[in-house]
């Protein structure tokens, strides 16, 4: 008896040093990381949240700091709310915070390792970069394959006045999803030379399905990606419709490299396109970029193409319709630019300073991504002079929403005015810490030189082709969004187009 008791002391009193220890060592670590709010038992900071995060935590960080430290269940991020912030975690760490984690959605691509957006910054990552910056962006690869993406443009163009003209001039036009299809088949017609989907049908061919889902599976709070011990499990079945959508993407971008392959054995005419481009660049940089790397990299293509250019497109063409004057002047200047036959080219709209100005404004009020995808630590990381301690393997978070609109460089920040990017050179380009739509640094967005080309041809063509009719009153206009992997607007943006005859 005496001897079950000793044994008892002895376990408890092993117990009471083990939890000791482990909550002076979480409260050590806690207090070398920058503070925050004090959460739940077990949940942590979850209910901060709320359905607006990035609204949220903009609340929250002007309690706590331009540093915030917040815990979701078992994960601790860093909340980086400041340009200064920014710049110290983008810039000055750039290569200490370039980790990613993976969130377990995404764990259904198969060799989703691959994926440049996944990949750790090493060898493999350096050489997707390069094929995207030689065979995407690269501006002399945009100006040879810009005639691709007009076709899309003027084929679309085509489709609303036909539908116009059999509906008597009465037909309502989803903005939004009309937009998405634009950019979907210039997307596909840049890496395939051919086009996915139809203007007539909701889904032709499966594409729009397909990135609808990951778009919304991918977007969605997943409890296994803050309780990872969970992810076997997969409780709300998030991982299992993304591996659906994933493997119909594996599917059809396989056939597309398999049909390219047969095509180009026979000695067939070459098309000219990204495909051909990476196909050619695989051959000499075996293995660090294979047909592997070529897969996935069409499916990260048309998932980052596509949702984020139209989404941006729709919130230029809200605030337009709402804004007679601003659509007035948008106009005006594409019409200085357009020839003889009546059409846009997309190499003279690069120059108008005042579509531009408008795009930046929808792009600082309306991001398309208010949390910038996360980042993690690779190594220990010292901020703020040393300050705070931020351990290896920490989750970072930049509230790109809540640097857009600090007051301290926007003036009045929730007021749509284009003219404060004529009135200074701030850019999108990563170098202007209080505007990183897409980021900074070497993580940043690859694609802002196509995205900017695609958003810019398709607003100018809205506006100089078309009046737009609400079927409601301006001040009726409902200006909600939906946080998710991108800020939706609550409501589609619904409007009659009416040709406009120019020079008549």
């Amino acid at each position: 008896m005496m001897m079950e008791v000793s044994v008892y002391l002895v376990l408890s009193t092993i117990i009471f040093i083990l939890v000791f220890l482990l909550h002076a060592i979480n409260h050590r670590n806690r207090k070398l990381l920058p503070p925050g709010p004090l959460g739940l038992p077990v949940i942590g900071n979850l209910l901060d949240l709320g359905p607006k995060p990035h609204e949220s935590l903009a609340k929250l960080s002007k309690k706590h700091g331009p540093f915030m430290t917040i815990r979701l269940g078992s994960i601790t991020s860093v909340v980086a709310s400041t340009p200064e912030a920014a710049r110290e975690i983008l810039q000055r760490n750039d290569e200490a915070c370039s980790g990613r984690i993976v969130p377990d959605a995404v764990t259904a691509l198969d060799e989703h390792e691959a994926a440049v957006l996944w990949i750790p910054a090493n060898e493999e990552w350096r050489s997707i970069r390069k094929a995207l910056n030689t065979y995407l962006t690269h501006q002399h690869k945009l100006d040879t394959l810009c005639g691709l993406r007009q076709k899309v443009v003027d084929g679309m163009l085509e489709f609303v006045e036909g539908k116009m003209k059999l509906a008597g001039g009465d037909e309502v036009v989803d903005i939004g999803k009309l937009a998405f299809a634009v950019a979907l088949n210039q997307m596909s017609n840049t890496c395939l030379s051919q086009n996915v989907t139809s203007y007539e049908s909701d889904d032709i061919g499966g594409f729009k399905t397909a990135v609808k889902t990951l778009m919304e599976v991918d977007g969605k709070f997943n409890i296994a990606d803050i309780f990872p011990v969970l992810k076997p499990l997969d409780p709300q079945k998030i991982r299992r419709q993304a591996k659906a959508a994933y493997d119909w993407f594996d599917n059809v971008t396989q056939a597309f490299i398999n049909q390219r392959l047969k095509h180009r054995d026979s000695n067939l005419h070459r098309f000219g396109d990204m495909l051909d481009s990476l196909l050619d660049y695989s051959q000499q940089h075996q293995p660090h970029f294979n047909l592997k790397h070529i897969k996935i990299l069409l499916v990260d293509l048309f998932l980052a193409g596509t949702e984020t250019s139209s989404n941006t497109t729709e919130w230029v063409m809200t605030e337009l319709l709402l804004n007679p004057a601003m659509f007035s002047r948008v106009r005006e200047e594409v019409s200085t630019i357009v020839g003889k036959d009546g059409k846009i080219q997309e190499a003279k709209i690069l120059d108008l300073p005042y579509l531009h100005a408008v795009i930046k404004e929808t792009m600082r009020l309306h991001l398309s991504v208010p949390l910038l995808v996360p980042h993690k630590t690779e190594t220990e990381v010292k901020l703020a002079g040393g300050k705070y301690i931020v351990p290896k393997n920490t989750q970072i978070l930049v509230n790109a929403w809540a640097i857009a609109r600090d007051p301290r460089y926007w003036e009045n920040p929730t007021m749509f005015k284009p003219e404060r990017f004529l009135e200074n050179e701030v850019d999108y380009k990563g170098q202007h810490f209080e505007f990183i739509p897409f980021g900074s640094g070497r993580r940043m967005c690859p694609g802002i030189p196509l995205a900017h080309r695609v958003v810019s041809l398709m607003v100018a063509s809205f506006v100089y082709h078309f009046d737009w009719k609400l079927p409601h009153a301006r001040e009726e206009m409902d200006m909600n969004d939906i946080f998710g992997l991108t800020l939706l607007r609550a409501t589609p943006l619904l409007a009659t187009p009416v040709p406009v005859i120019q020079n008549a």
